[in-house]
């Protein structure tokens, strides 16, 4: 997949395949980029339909999340929001 990471994609979304296909795909100058936009930016529902067409291979949700968090996974990734409840606790306890 590392050379596959730099190739254009299609990434379909949806809450199913057949509402991701009738969508239509949008485009990215990357895999790596759609990727990036299925985990991070898209609705969390719209990964149970979600497929990646690059390169004459397909991926679906889960293969997503595993090319996410590879070690070969080329981009940054967004830093994670620290749980708001702990930080409370936190707070509540230092007082």
């Amino acid at each position: 997949m590392e050379q596959t990471f730099n190739t254009p994609a299609e990434l379909y979304l949806g809450r199913d395949f057949t509402t991701a296909e009738a969508q239509g795909p949008r485009t990215f100058s990357s895999a790596a980029k759609a990727i990036r936009f299925a985990i991070e930016e898209a609705a969390p529902v719209a990964l149970h339909g979600a497929m990646l067409k690059t390169a004459g291979k397909t991926y679906r949700g889960q293969e997503l999340r595993q090319l996410y968090r590879s070690h070969s996974y080329p981009l940054a990734r967004k830093a994670k929001t620290p749980n708001k409840t702990a930080n409370k606790t936190a707070n509540r306890r230092a007082a």
